[in-house]
């Protein structure tokens, strides 16, 4: 292996495994072609990225991100579906076909892919659904971002909206590979019977019309939200045990709320703060319960 891509490593860890992953990176790419070598140089850039963050399975902040990874794909799937159904939403109540525009089928084509693998992530493969999810997500943004720039408009008092998506996505990367959620893969009718609610529930989100702003926010929020949670299922919210890693999986709830107009900049601190009150609270109560016990 090349020297520059060993030093990406800690001192540390290099003295105590360079020599092996050498070793692993020399027979995995021997008689390998271009992209295969690029792939495998990749696995290395990424790895040494997790360890020089501490995001290994054996150190704590690796295992809190593994516990808090099944979330983030549920709130950017529920946040992608807010987004389809409010671009149909408002093609329906403008009543004109020029509506649709290019960059309208960008946004869709965009929030299409976000959703899928943000599901994919969810019900079958993990890492190339979080993959597909990132990438509709940073899509989206640089097309919010490149579209106005390209009108002469900046927009930088967006930027908060526009990156929580795009880092909420990015949060299931971070899972260490040996510690990433199982698939939860559904059998065929059960596809089927997915299928089939998903396109009710975006067409009954379409058609409704709630009387206030925030109301149809909530209602095309919170029903995506509800439906990725219930995906999500009851093993991973049982791995919820700590503090932190309620705090952590609730976060890109709240960033989503942020980037949908829910949750405001007088209110986010205070959503952040309630959030990890209540993930205090359970351990707190084992304690008083083991302290009144003994």
């Amino acid at each position: 292996m090349s020297t520059p891509l060993l030093r990406l490593y800690p001192t540390g860890y290099r003295r105590a495994f360079g020599d092996d992953i050498a070793e692993a990176y020399r027979e995995a790419t021997e008689d390998a072609g271009r992209i295969a070598r690029f792939r495998e140089a990749g696995d290395i850039v990424a790895h040494a990225l997790r360890m020089r963050l501490r995001l290994g399975s054996a150190q704590r902040p690796g295992r809190l991100f593994a516990a808090a990874a099944p979330f983030a794909p549920a709130a950017t799937a529920a946040y992608a579906a807010f987004g389809l159904v409010s671009v149909l939403a408002d093609w329906r109540l403008s009543g004109n076909p020029d509506f649709l525009v290019p960059f309208s089928f960008v946004m869709i084509g965009c929030d299409l892919v976000t959703l899928a693998g943000a599901v994919l992530a969810l019900s079958g493969s993990f890492a190339a659904g979080a993959r597909w999810a990132f990438a509709g997500a940073l899509t989206r943004a640089l097309s919010l971002v490149l579209v106005p720039l390209s009108a002469g408009v900046l927009l930088p008092a967006a930027a908060p909206y526009l990156l929580a998506p795009v880092l909420v996505a990015a949060l299931p990367l971070a899972c260490p590979p040996d510690l990433r959620p199982p698939g939860r893969a559904p059998g065929a009718a059960a596809r089927v019977a997915l299928l089939l609610w998903t396109g009710l529930a975006v067409a009954a989100l379409t058609l409704a019309d709630p009387e206030s702003h925030l109301a149809v926010v909530l209602w095309r929020l919170g029903v995506p939200t509800a439906a990725a949670l219930l995906l999500v299922g009851r093993p991973a919210l049982s791995r919820l045990r700590t503090p932190g890693r309620f705090a952590l999986a609730g976060a890109p709830f709240v960033a989503m709320g942020y980037s949908a107009g829910v949750v405001d900049q007088d209110t986010v601190v205070p959503a952040l703060a309630v959030l990890v009150a209540a993930g205090a609270a359970p351990r707190l109560w084992r304690l008083r319960g083991r302290s009144s016990t003994g």
